[in-house]
């Protein structure tokens, strides 16, 4: 059995931040679950495009509201607490943050922590656990 408090996490190496996002990676890789969990809060006022191309995720909105829009199609989705979505299709999408936004996502292959977006807004492909 894993049991972690997100509150002892902070400050340590499974608190990632990047450009006006904190990401809280309660499981990884080598956690051994096949896919990875993080709570994700992003700051007011922040959009980001991201296109997860070998990964496939989802994430749930806890608290905040913003919006969630598919480049391929052009479709915006509202993000409020109780709103899920899945990136089936590894779709390239900009998510919006009109307050701050925490959201619990999950991601299949797990990361490992290490990752860092790349120009695209893509993860490298995952390297396999031993």
């Amino acid at each position: 059995m894993i049991v972690r408090d997100f509150n002892e996490l902070k400050g340590t190496g499974r608190e990632v931040t990047d450009a006006q996002w904190t990401s809280t990676r309660m499981l990884l890789a080598d956690d051994g679950m096949g896919f990875s969990f993080h709570i994700t809060v992003l700051e007011a006022g922040s959009e980001h495009t991201f296109h997860y191309k070998h990964h496939f995720e989802s994430v749930y909105c806890m608290k905040g509201t913003g919006s969630i829009t598919d480049i391929a199609t052009g479709q915006t989705h509202r993000i409020k607490p109780g709103v899920m979505y899945a990136l089936n299709l590894h779709d390239q999408h900009i998510l919006r943050a009109e307050e701050e936004l925490h959201m619990a996502c999950c991601f299949n292959p797990p990361v490992t922590g290490t990752e860092v977006h790349r120009a695209d807004g893509s993860y490298a492909p995952a390297e396999p656990v031993e």
